[in-house]
């Protein structure tokens, strides 16, 4: 009789060991669907992720001009820059320059540059072609970039910061 009695107790402790990781498990997977949306809703909405990233056709920009276009809401500037433009934001002396940084590591290719069009001061957008070195002034404080979008003078601590991009063929950029 008294084996008879353990392997009950045993066979109802398995069982009760078995409901209790049963249940466990089931509720595990109830909670993780229960909190699924609201995690989920904390992902990018399709229209934001729709503007991460831009294509622009550069192929129609002459030399020496510059476009504006959107990006995540803010003005990017394109510049297709003439040989002079180039040589000048490449011999720039680096002890001439607030935030140094060479030419070479702002541009994937020489002739065009790709810069965010927001002071780094307070947020302006600073005017094209203005300025003492041709490139961009802020009118709101001062601050003169280069043609690299490099700081030249004013109170901005920074340079026009430098977007990802890359070329996908030689008339079209995509930006971010």
């Amino acid at each position: 009789m008294a084996a008879q009695d353990s392997e009950a107790t045993h066979d109802s402790a398995s069982r009760r060991d078995f409901l209790f990781v049963a249940s466990g498990a089931f509720a595990a997977v109830g909670g993780a669907m229960a909190v699924w949306p609201f995690i989920d809703q904390m992902n990018p909405a399709a229209d934001v992720l729709a503007l991460a990233s831009i294509e622009v056709n550069i192929g129609d920009i002459p030399v020496g001009q510059s476009i504006k276009v959107k990006w995540r809401g803010k003005p990017v500037f394109i510049r297709h820059r003439t040989p002079e433009e180039i040589r000048e934001a490449e011999t720039a002396p680096m002890s001439a320059l607030k935030d140094p940084q060479a030419d070479a590591d702002r541009v994937e290719k020489p002739e065009w540059l790709v810069v965010v069009g927001i002071c780094t001061h307070l947020g302006c957008v600073p005017l094209n072609y203005e300025g003492d070195y041709n490139g961009w002034f802020c009118p709101c404080h001062g601050s003169v970039y280069d043609t690299s979008g490099r700081i030249r003078r004013g109170p901005a601590p920074a340079n026009l910061v430098v977007p990802p991009y890359t070329f996908e063929n030689d008339t079209t950029v995509k930006i971010g």
